[in-house]
C-alpha cells in the first residue's frame, strides 16, 4: 500500500511553522507497512487542493490530509472535500455533543456558532473522533483510494491517527511487514564508516537495504526489509545484524528501538541507582531538555543550571573568578569546576557541564569559535574533554549535546 501526505496551510509554505505532522504520519504508516510515496504541501486554495487530491488519487492507495479544518472562514478543506466527492455537509449530533462537552469542561466559555459548524461533515464520510479538539477527522473513499482528513493541530492529529486511522488501516487493508533495525554510532563520520563496512554492504542480499543517516557527530545505520513473512524477515535481518555489529563495535552505542540516546542513558542511571545534575553554558539548556522531554526524568535528574554569563558562573555555580581570569571562561579548568560544583549543589552522583564558544563571534573568551569543553564530575574523579566542533552555531551546540550524551553513556557503561 502506498500513501501520499498532503499538508494544507499557507503558514507552512511561508515558513511560519515547521511541518512536523508529516514526520509523525510517515513514521506511523511505515510501522504498519504503508510506504509513503510523496509528501505535498499546498496553500489554502480550493483549486490547488482539488488538483492535489486528483493527482494523489492517480498514484497512491491512501491520501492523508492535515490542515484547513478550523472554524474560521479561511479553513476551506471541508467544503473542498465536498466538492471533490460530489457531496454535501450534514449535521452530526455526536460531534456536536463532543464539542459542547469540551467547551463546558475545558474552555469554560459559551459555544459560538462558528464552533457548532465543526459538527457539519460530508455525508459520505466516516467520522473519526477527535478526543482532544473540536474538528473531527474524516474517512472517505473514492475509487480505490482512501482519503483521510485530519486537523493540522499536531496533538489532535496524533490522537486521531493513533486511535482511529491506524487501527482502521490494519483492519481494512492487507499490509506487508516492514522491518527496520537501526544501529546508533558516535565518533566516526559517514564516509569513514562506509569505507569500513564496504564489503559487508556489497554482500547484502537484494531484499535488505542499508541506509546511512548522519546527524551532528552521530550516524545511524538502518537495515530495512519488507515482505509478507514476518518470521523470515526477522531471521534475515537478524543474520545481517550479527555480521554488522562486530565491524562497528567500537563506535556502536545502541539500537534505535531501545529509545532515544538520552533514554538509554536514563535507563542506565535508574538501573544503577545514580542521579545526574547538569550545568550548561554554551548549550543553553539544550542538554537538559533532551532528558526532560521524556516522562520520568525526576527519577534520576536532580536539577540543572544554565549559567550562560560569566558572572553567573561565579555567583551561582561558585566558579573561582581567579581561575576564569587565568585560564578563560572557556577552558578545561572552568568546565571541571562547573561540573564539580553542580554535583555538590544538587548532591548528585554525577554532574556534567558544558562551556564553549558556539559563535558566530567570540564572546567573553578569546578562544576560537567551535572550541568546547565538557566537564564530568563523580565522587571519585573530575575530568574534562576538549573538542573543536566547527564554526556553525547550531551544529556546534547540537554536536556538543550529542558528545555530552556519548561521554555520559561511556561513563555509565564502565561502572
Amino acid at each position: 500500500m502506498t500513501a501520499e501526505i498532503i499538508t494544507i496551510g499557507d503558514e507552512i509554505l511561508i515558513g511560519q511553522i515547521v511541518d512536523t505532522n508529516s514526520v509523525f504520519i510517515s513514521k506511523e504508516l511505515n510501522k504498519i507497512g504503508v510506504s509513503v510515496y510523496q509528501i505535498t504541501s499546498i496553500q489554502d486554495d480550493k483549486q490547488h487542493i482539488l488538483e492535489a487530491f486528483d493527482a494523489a488519487q492517480s498514484r497512491v492507495d491512501l491520501v492523508i490530509i492535515t490542515g484547513g479544518l478550523g472554524p474560521t472562514k479561511d479553513d476551506i478543506t471541508k467544503h473542498t472535500i465536498c466538492e471533490y466527492f460530489e457531496d454535501r455537509l450534514v449535521h452530526n449530533q455526536e460531534v456536536l455533543e463532543h464539542i459542547t462537552f469540551l467547551f463546558k469542561e475545558y474552555v469554560k466559555k459559551p459555544l459560538l456558532e462558528a464552533n457548532k459548524t465543526q459538527a457539519e461533515v460530508p455525508s459520505k464520510a466516516e467520522v473519526l473522533l477527535n478526543r482532544f479538539g473540536t474538528a473531527p477527522g474524516m474517512w472517505l473513499v473514492k475509487g480505490n483510494t482512501i482519503f483521510v482528513s485530519m486537523p493540522g493541530v499536531p496533538h489532535e492529529m496524533k490522537g486521531i491517527m493513533t486511535n482511529e486511522v491506524l487501527p482502521r488501516l490494519q483492519e481494512k487493508c492487507k499490509l506487508p511487514f516492514i522491518l527496520h533495525k537501526t544501529f546508533l554510532t558516535y565518533g566516526m563520520g559517514e564516509s569513514a564508516i562506509a569505507e569500513r563496512i564496504e564489503a559487508f554492504e556489497s554482500d547484502l542480499p537484494p531484499s535488505i537495504k542499508l541506509a546511512y543517516l548522519p546527524s551532528l557527530g552521530k550516524v545511524r545505520l538502518r537495515l530495512s526489509s519488507k515482505g509478507s513473512d514476518q518470521a523470515l524477515l526477522s531471521k534475515n535481518v537478524e543474520e545481517q545484524c550479527e555480521k554488522l555489529l562486530p565491524l562497528i563495535s567500537d563506535i556502536f552505542t545502541g539500537y534505535e528501538d531501545e529509545g532515544e540516546f538520552e533514554e538509554v542513558i536514563a535507563n542506565l542511571l535508574i538501573a544503577q541507582g545514580k542521579t545526574l545534575a547538569i550545568a550548561e553554558s554554551c548549550t543553553g539548556g539544550n542538554l537538559v531538555e533532551r532528558f526532560t522531554s521524556h516522562p520520568g526524568a525526576s527519577k534520576y535528574l536532580k536539577g540543572s543550571l544554565v549559567t550562560y554569563a560569566t558572572q553567573s558562573k561565579i555567583d551561582i555555580l561558585g566558579v573561582d573568578a581567579a581561575i576564569i581570569e587565568k585560564h578563560s571562561v572557556v577552558s578545561s579548568q572552568v568546565a571541571e569546576q562547573m561540573a564539580a560544583n553542580a554535583r555538590k549543589l544538587y548532591k548528585s552522583d554525577i554532574a556534567i557541564a558544558t562551556t564553549g564558544n558556539a559563535g558566530p563571534t567570540k564572546g567573553d573568551s578569546d578562544v576560537e569559535v567551535g572550541t568546547i569543553y565538557i566537564g564530568i564530575a563523580t565522587k571519585d574523579k573530575v575530568q574534562s574533554y576538549h573538542f573543536m566542533m566547527g564554526n556553525h552555531r547550531e551544529r556546534v551546540i547540537g554536536k556538543t549535546v550529542n558528545k555530552s550524551l556519548e561521554l555520559l553513556k561511556a561513563l555509565l557503561i564502565k561502572k
